[in-house]
């Protein structure tokens, strides 16, 4: 048969969502649900002296408020377990009484309408002893800052270095040295669904979470440690998810849902509860691209060779750590951009501050990295009076090439000939000895008006994966149903649809590796009690990671099904070379 592969086939979701029937988790309604509104602190730095909810249970309608105290373990985090569920007294970790910036969370309240719950959470009163506020980078590493967490001796929780060569040395071969300082600034995410879901007890006395992320296991395992119970009593499910970004990642309603039906139900109480999120509460909870302050310092060869390379990047990771630590890991390996530089050292701080903590974003590290590399390349350039595509492809990797932590790129290598593909499209020429752009007199102002045009040309690389040695791994479940020939394949997965084609791309590979019709195909929506961790969808991983564990599982299964084990079943996990 044709492949499956390289062909454009009608997404599996397109027709529901045009028609409006997608059911996105915001689009929820169960029987009998009640509703949780959820108090944010409001403040950025402040000890919970005191909370009284008499006042919201006194009303009529309002079904219980939770506070830390009923967090068995008041902890989480998606790298280290540094920030509380619930913020107050009563807390089970030490400082759980405190908040380090206005989105923590303080109190849940449940109700019987969206409404009721909104106005019990403002009857809900709470006593602050406010704290010294570490609002910036620089104040963050002043010797007399304010430790945000105790458990440091400073603000800076991570720090990331690569050394290859002597820059020193690199430095003293530069004919010409560029010295720079950058600000990347924050960025919101702003995906059209907010953070929602909803949670109930199943059918097999299961916590289900029916809410949008991107990991489903990691967001299981999360909730699981917070109310202290075992991992297979929680059932995390995904919907259609109304963008994502590297914004869902980190933990937003989960754990708060979870916490809400599983006490309701040891009070007897068996109802769904449900959270949406309006705008506002979105952008004050949940992480935001990392600002960086960087100082860059390259020096190059009059003949265009880039000698030696010196990045200090400082991270402003908010409250939390989050995902900080990967992020600035990936950030050191694009900060030195897609080039040979045989001298290098990089330095990057992570630094705590009392705002919002910083998470995954389109890259997360990667373009805050490519930025700086891209603008030292042109500085060089233009201060070697040299073309901007010329100077890149004197120093561009290929085949064989070092990265900057010293390990070969992996094969595959095409920058030089993507960027003269690009520069070819872009307007430049090569006379056979240097590239140069032909005419660019169509760019500049027009007749002194506002409008101005220009051209630039940048490139960068992009990890696959987390990196920095992340064992990445990806498990699925493949079935195969029919009597005299395969009528249906089953896939079972956690890789999260959040707009990107997930579902379809998946579809076509297991058609691809199976050599059966995409009529034949289902793919299952995300649920951990159906499959296993398929891991993380971002860093550009689930393409590559769901593709090649289905390809391994699709041999296995197809080998039973000919020696007629069926229904051909096989839970198959990947692991990444």
């Amino acid at each position: 048969m044709t492949s499956s592969i390289g062909k454009s086939y009608e997404r599996l979701d397109v027709r529901s969502k045009v028609k409006g029937e997608a059911q996105y988790a915001s689009d929820l309604n169960l029987p009998d649900q009640l509703y949780m509104k959820i108090l944010f602190s409001d403040r950025p730095h402040a000890i919970v002296k005191n909370i009284d909810s008499d006042h919201a249970l006194s009303m009529d309608g309002v079904v219980a408020v939770f506070t830390a105290a009923d967090v068995p373990v008041n902890e989480y985090g998606y790298i280290v377990n540094d920030q509380p569920v619930l913020c107050g007294p009563g807390s089970s970790n030490p400082y759980g009484d405190r908040v380090r910036f206005e989105g923590d969370q303080i109190a849940l309240v449940i109700a019987e309408t969206k409404v009721l719950a909104e106005k019990a959470c403002r009857k809900i009163l709470v006593d602050y002893e406010d704290l010294p506020v570490v609002a910036t980078i620089e104040n963050a590493l002043k010797p007399d800052a304010y430790r945000l967490n105790p458990n440091f001796d400073s603000n800076v929780f991570s720090t990331h270095k690569i050394r290859t060569g002597d820059v020193e040395a690199g430095f003293a071969q530069a004919d010409v040295i560029i010295e720079s300082h950058y600000q990347t600034p924050a960025q919101e995410h702003a995906y059209l669904e907010t953070e929602a879901g909803a949670a109930f007890i199943d059918e097999d006395g299961r916590i289900k979470l029916i809410v949008a992320g991107q990991w489903a296991h990691k967001d299981r395992m999360q909730i699981a440690h917070a109310l202290d119970i075992p991992e297979d009593e929680v059932r995390v499910t995904y919907p259609l998810i109304g963008g994502a970004f590297g914004g869902r990642e980190d933990n937003s309603v989960q754990i708060a849902l979870a916490l809400a039906v599983w006490r309701l139900n040891q009070r007897g109480i068996n109802r769904p509860v449900k959270v949406v999120w309006n705008r506002e509460e979105s952008i004050k909870g949940h992480g935001k691209r990392h600002p960086y302050h960087i100082y860059a310092k390259w020096g190059a060869t009059k003949d265009g060779k880039i000698t030696a390379a010196e990045v200090d990047m400082i991270a402003d990771g908010g409250a939390y750590q989050c995902t900080t630590t990967v992020v600035s890991a990936v950030a050191i390996l694009n900060c030195t951009g897609p080039y040979e530089i045989p001298n290098v050292k990089v330095d990057c701080k992570d630094v705590y501050t009392n705002s919002v903590p910083k998470a995954a974003f389109r890259g997360f590290g990667g373009p805050q990295g490519a930025f700086v590399a891209e603008a030292q390349v042109n500085k060089l350039a233009e201060a070697l009076n040299m073309d901007p595509v010329e100077f890149r492809m004197k120093n561009l990797i290929k085949e064989g090439s070092l990265q900057s932590v010293g390990a070969p790129f992996p094969p595959g290598v095409s920058a030089r000939e993507v960027v003269e593909k690009c520069a070819i499209a872009g307007g430049w020429e090569n006379d056979g000895n240097l590239w140069s752009r032909k005419d660019s007199s169509e760019y500049g102002s027009e007749n002194n008006s506002a409008i101005k045009r220009g051209i630039g040309f940048a490139c960068s690389h992009k990890n696959m994966g987390f990196s920095h040695g992340f064992r990445e791994t990806c498990e699925l479940t493949l079935e195969l149903h029919g009597g005299a020939e395969i009528e249906k394949a089953v896939l079972k997965h956690n890789a999260t649809e959040v707009g990107q084609g997930t579902y379809t791309a998946l579809a076509q590979m297991t058609s691809e590796a199976l050599g059966i019709p995409m009529s034949k195909i289902v793919v299952m929506a995300p649920d951990t009690a159906l499959s296993g961790d398929t891991g993380a969808v971002s860093a550009s991983r689930m393409t590559f990671m769901a593709g090649n564990t289905i390809r391994e599982a699709a041999d296995i299964v197809l080998n039973k099904w000919k020696n007629e084990d069926r229904p051909a079943i096989i839970a198959h996990k990947h692991f990444a070379p």
